[in-house]
């Protein structure tokens, strides 16, 4: 048995550009951290935004810092509700994605593209790559052991650098189906 990885619910979530921020929240707005997350330097907010699409809208957390974009990450069945075709995406990659609208307290914002339904991955240091024999954005499967749903996620793509933590990120849809939180063991 290789070595276990802990296994993560990515909720629905906005990460905002700096400029997008202060048109939501005001001018020289900084985001107020509520919680460390598992990849270090990111952080829950305090605040939220409004996420509007043709069919429905959803209050979403924000996740600092402030990226240099602005991206929607929600799960398919959230796309769903909101009437929006998320594309599977690995985040960053935007290009071509829907839009939809975001209200904050001072303001709105229509982005033109970045909701995605974010393409299944685990961060990893180059230490942890080199364990597990992989290299960065190498597609792996990954079997998931829980209680009553264990199952095996393909499509896993490795994301590596000195700056993650070793964690595999799946969205609610996913996280549900497998009985998360868990932990999965790299089967190539």
């Amino acid at each position: 048995m290789g070595k276990t990885i802990l296994v993560e619910t990515s909720a629905r979530h906005v990460h905002l550009s700096q400029a997008d921020l202060e048109t939501l929240f005001g001018k020289g707005y900084v985001l107020t951290n509520k919680k460390d997350l598992s990849q270090p330097g990111q952080f829950a907010c305090q605040e939220k935004v409004t996420v509007i699409g043709p069919k429905g809208e959803t209050k979403m957390s924000i996740l600092g810092p402030t990226r240099a974009q602005t991206q929607v990450e929600v799960s398919l069945t959230d796309a769903r509700s909101l009437g929006i075709k998320a594309l599977i995406r690995e985040s960053g990659d935007i290009e071509g994605t829907a839009g939809c609208k975001l209200v904050g307290p001072a303001g709105e914002v229509e982005i033109s593209c970045g909701v995605i339904a974010a393409k299944r991955h685990i961060h990893m240091t180059p230490a942890d790559a080199q364990e597990f024999g992989v290299q960065d954005k190498d597609v792996v499967s990954v079997e998931v052991k829980s209680a009553d749903r264990s199952l095996v996620f393909g499509d896993v793509v490795c994301r590596v650098s000195d700056s993650y933590a070793l964690a595999m990120h799946i969205d609610t849809d996913e996280s549900n189906a497998a009985g998360a939180p868990c932990e999965g063991i790299i089967i190539k």
